[in-house]
């Protein structure tokens, strides 16, 4: 009986475990405008559990993104700017997303569907040009871009000075 467990345990070492490859998705660079104002729907799963969400999306080829999520109230949950150099800033964050959330995953999320993200960065896929699911280890957010208006943004929507502070 130990031998067949000592077996049985090697094998499970040494095999380790089954588990799917993530895919990794590159942000549709030409899918949408520079200069445009992005209007999004989607489902955030965190441990089981659904949220539906609101999202609207500034962007401008030099002023950078800036994207506020609302719940289908229209209660800001999290506001993010997100500059073209990379840098992030918090605006507003709220109970249901700390202002280190909005900054690491938010952000992220950010940069893999509208450009910026590095390399492996962006666990998820695109199931259409405006439908993507990203995987992350503690959630899953499906997304799906509802509007898009193109055109420029008016440049206080990209001002870090109104962020929050840390």
């Amino acid at each position: 009986m130990e031998c067949k467990l000592f077996m049985l345990s090697l094998v499970l070492l040494v095999g380790g475990c089954a588990t799917k490859p993530t895919s990794q998705m590159s942000p549709p660079a030409t899918a949408f405008p520079p200069e445009a104002f992005i209007t999004q729907r989607g489902v955030l799963t965190v441990l089981g559990r659904q949220f539906t969400l609101n999202g609207y999306l500034a962007r401008s080829a030099t002023q950078g993104q800036r994207l506020v999520v609302t719940e289908n109230f229209g209660n800001v949950l999290a506001d993010v700017l997100i500059k073209p150099t990379g840098e992030t800033f918090v605006m507003k964050s709220s109970r249901a997303f700390k202002p280190r959330w909005i900054h690491d995953y938010m952000a992220t999320d950010v940069r893999c569907l509208f450009g910026g993200a590095r390399a492996g960065e962006c666990p998820g896929t695109q199931l259409s040009p405006t439908h993507f699911v990203i995987h992350r280890r503690w959630y899953q957010l499906d997304l799906s871009i509802v509007a898009t208006q193109r055109g420029p943004q008016a440049a206080a929507l990209f001002d870090a000075t109104q962020a929050e502070k840390r």
